[in-house]
């Protein structure tokens, strides 16, 4: 993990606290490709940046409640069936993450899987998301991740409906909704 400092380099001070996200290039090297060639502008605009968030864990610990922490930070998972009330609202809104408040789920995409956690078939945006493997426990699986912030939020599986075949397994501890503005005033 990239902490917030500054890098002396060829084009002046870097500040790392912005961190580029480019197809298998890590995020310095990623800077620097753009920083030095003509395709400066294209290649920031063909991967969306999210503003990183990096705070220390003893930040976190005081942010977030000790159920999220543990299971955002700490990558554990809350029991099957025991889902927060309010994941389940009335009416049209999103679901953000609850320690960076990205948004990540569109209410219309949620469904019902039968597996104890609440289910999506895609995400708002692709570029808020990010998959990693994760081999834990002895299985292998994708993780799904908080873009901004990098906190767990669950996994992601290929039996989800026909609609894009995935199904975003994810901690309702993660999440909160917000509804959406029925009278598109403030």
């Amino acid at each position: 993990v990239l902490r917030p400092r500054s890098v002396p380099s060829a084009y002046g001070e870097l500040n790392t606290r912005r961190v580029l996200r480019v197809e298998g290039i890590d995020s310095l090297r990623a800077y620097f490709f753009a920083k030095a060639t003509k395709y400066k502008h294209s290649i920031m605009r063909a991967r969306s940046m999210i503003e990183k968030i990096l705070k220390t864990e003893e930040e976190w610990k005081k942010l977030l409640t000790s159920a999220q922490y543990r299971i955002m930070r700490q990558k554990e998972t809350e029991a099957p069936f025991t889902c927060v009330s309010d994941i389940q609202p009335e009416g049209d809104g999103t679901y953000h993450c609850a320690a960076c408040d990205l948004p990540l789920f569109k209410k219309e995409t949620k469904f019902e899987s039968h597996t104890g956690w609440p289910s999506y078939f895609a995400p708002i945006e692709s570029e808020n998301i990010e998959e990693r493997a994760d081999r834990s426990f002895g299985m292998v699986r994708t993780e799904v991740r908080c873009a901004r912030c990098e906190s767990h939020l669950g996994h992601v599986f290929d039996d989800g409906p026909p609609t894009t075949g995935k199904r975003y397994c994810i901690n309702s501890t993660a999440l909160k909704f917000k509804a959406d503005n029925k009278n598109g005033g403030k």
